[in-house]
């Protein structure tokens, strides 16, 4: 995660203050107007559930299905682009409504019951993803890039009823599977063939996708009932003791995650002059894997425009400009390091990236030397966009973007309107703007906890407060992170309030 500095380089002009205040000013205006009582983004306190206590929007999807259920009105428009495959929302919303029939009504599969989701990027990710959702299972999206051995841990860990792999990850899961009696659903996509290779089907209970019924155009999900404080996703990430530790969010919590990129939409759209929601689709190339809560973040902010997604198997700088020009791509969501190559690859070729109209660098603030070489050499038409938002947030819950992002490259940004920040000190107490402490968050989008882990979720959620390990500081709304309070510290509080402490006396300069 990079890191803001704390301090200019050198003291600012009077026409940099004149437009940083003008800037501070408009965006501080442009939330009001969007989250105020009357606006689309209201707010209201959550009287009970997990989330109680906590602000939440008071219009849209308390649910992840009701959130996708919505999707299914946008119908022929593209969704999903790979290569030359692909699929619009409704041939989306099929497939996935059928395989959620079938995980329910065939297999047996309740509310609550765990689906893992292990495959590579493709079109067929989002619809077992989703296919979980519409059955109100808890989706477990793993990483790919794990070993047999982090696969077996993390299974035995979450003990899921289904599992929804390609070829590839097969082998991968296979014996955890058999021993535990898991029903397993093995994706074609293009590792089949070599995940058939390495064993095939290798026992009772695992099924090809293609070898299911084609999806019925009419096909409707399954009769179940959801609630909003029921568990939506298990989210791994590094832990403190080094174990991957399960960050569980309710569907309250994922619907409000799920909302939070349309509010950033408008309020870039807002900071621009434009009308939010006006214009063609958004088309959003994808360099994420799906299974991290950037490429979440930007699925979501799509499915609410209606917009594409363009996915990439793997990185490759120069693919990617032809798959902008190909698709006449709008949004593009890479980690900072992706971000430079593409930027390289454009100066190399004299690319224009003329459809582009931002560069989001995901859950991460945007560094100083990326804002500046997009503004030398596009000046201010396309955006850059970056934020703040681990795990347990389930994705961006602060974004900086627009005038903003160009005069604080480097800050997190605002927080969304249901996102309230605390800046913490050694006991807890809550520091004025301009102290550096430890950054607490509260709001719709935070886990609950981590899953069947008492001792790890005490020490990082109390009393509806989630301590995220990061040092930031407030300034004028936007939320400055300073550094990295190590997750070894934070198993010890008295080590944690010492470090806390020194790093704020060294930004202080004393």
């Amino acid at each position: 995660m990079p890191h803001s500095d704390p301090t200019p380089a050198v003291p600012p002009s009077a026409p940099a203050v004149v437009a940083d205040a003008a800037a501070t000013e408009a965006a501080a205006r442009v939330h009001a107007a969007l989250s105020g009582p009357r606006g689309p983004f209201a707010v209201v306190r959550e009287e009970y559930g997990p989330q109680a206590g906590s602000l939440v929007y008071a219009d849209g999807p308390r649910t992840l299905r009701e959130f996708v259920e919505t999707t299914w009105a946008f119908g022929d428009q593209p969704f999903l682009i790979a290569g030359e495959r692909g699929c619009s929302y409704g041939e989306f919303f099929a497939a996935a409504s059928q395989l959620a029939c079938r995980l329910s009504e065939r297999y047996g599969l309740r509310p609550g019951d765990r689906a893992v989701v292990a495959m590579s990027d493709c079109p067929e990710w989002q619809i077992a993803f989703w296919a979980a959702q519409l059955a109100g299972l808890v989706a477990v999206p793993l990483d790919v890039r794990w070993t047999e051995d982090e696969f077996a841990y993390v299974l035995e860990d979450c003990g899921p009823g289904v599992l929804l792999v390609d070829g590839e990850r097969l082998p991968l899961v296979a014996d955890w599977a058999r021993r535990a009696g898991a029903r397993v659903i093995v994706f074609r996509g293009e590792d089949h063939g070599r995940g058939e290779a390495r064993g095939g089907m290798p026992f009772e209970g695992v099924e090809r996708y293609e070898d299911l019924p084609a999806p019925d155009p009419f096909a409707a999900p399954p009769d179940v009932e959801i609630r909003p404080e029921d568990d939506a996703t298990i989210i791994y990430t590094s832990g403190t003791t080094g174990r991957p530790e399960g960050a569980v969010a309710t569907q309250l919590a994922q619907a409000g995650a799920a909302r939070n990129p349309r509010f950033h939409a408008a309020a870039s759209a807002l900071g621009r002059g434009t009308v939010p929601g006006q214009g063609p689709a958004p088309v959003t190339l994808l360099t994420f894997p799906s299974f991290h809560v950037a490429a979440l973040t930007g699925v979501h902010a799509a499915m609410s425009a209606g917009g594409a997604v363009v996915l990439m198997r793997t990185w490759d700088a120069q693919e990617a400009l032809r798959l902008i020009r190909e698709h006449r791509v709008t949004h593009c969501s890479a980690a900072p390091a992706t971000a430079r190559e593409l930027l390289d690859a454009a100066a190399r070729t004299g690319d224009g990236l003329e459809s582009l109209q931002t560069l989001d660098t995901g859950g991460s603030a945007v560094p100083r030397d990326l804002v500046a070489r997009l503004t030398a050499r596009y000046g201010e038409r396309i955006e850059p966009c970056g934020g703040y938002g681990p795990a347990e947030t389930g994705g961006g819950v602060m974004a900086n973007f627009g005038a903003e992002c160009r005069l604080h490259p480097g800050s997190a940004g605002r927080p969304t309107p249901t996102t309230e920040v605390r800046i913490a000190g050694p006991a807890g107490e809550t520091l004025p703007d301009g102290e550096t402490g430890e950054l607490w968050l509260r709001g719709q989008a935070l886990a609950r906890g981590y899953w069947r882990d008492a001792e790890a979720t005490a020490r990082s959620f109390a009393d509806g407060w989630f301590r995220t390990g990061d040092l930031a500081v407030i300034r004028d709304g936007r939320v400055d992170l300073v550094d990295r309070v190590s997750r070894v510290d934070l198993v010890d509080r008295v080590a944690r309030a010492d470090l806390v402490d020194g790093v704020a006396r060294t930004v202080r300069g004393e």
